[in-house]
């Protein structure tokens, strides 16, 4: 059986790491080896930084709703335990969504929440 040596498989294939490489700097972009090393670098930073950007921007809701909490005179703790008992289903991102374009609104919930708190301490 004759040998088999790739030809245009291996063209191909180098075409296709080296062209998800554009734009990477020096010999990053230009040599295969050098390319796939650095494609697998850029994978592991970007599967890395997806979580952390959700932490982040959990952050960010969390400091928002405290500071709107707080201009309503109670704790963020105390304001997300009290929706919890009263079953309110809306998350921390549009909570804060909430507490930036509707004010009223967040004035009800927290309401809802006082309320909801003092009947369980009552009880």
């Amino acid at each position: 059986m004759p040998r088999v040596r790739k030809g245009s498989a291996r063209t191909q294939a180098r075409r296709k790491t080296l062209r998800e490489a554009r734009g990477y700097w020096g010999t990053k972009s230009r040599h295969k080896q050098q390319a796939k090393v650095a494609l697998l670098r850029a994978g592991q930073f970007a599967y890395r930084d997806r979580r952390a950007r959700r932490r982040n921007f959990r952050s960010l809701w969390i400091t928002r709703i405290t500071a709107a909490c707080r201009m309503r005179g109670t704790r963020y703790s105390r304001f997300m335990n009290g929706l919890q008992q009263a079953g309110v289903l809306l998350n921390r991102k549009m909570l804060s969504e909430v507490a930036i374009a509707d004010p009223a609104t967040f004035d009800s919930l927290v309401e809802l929440s006082e309320k909801n708190t003092n009947a369980a301490a009552a009880a």
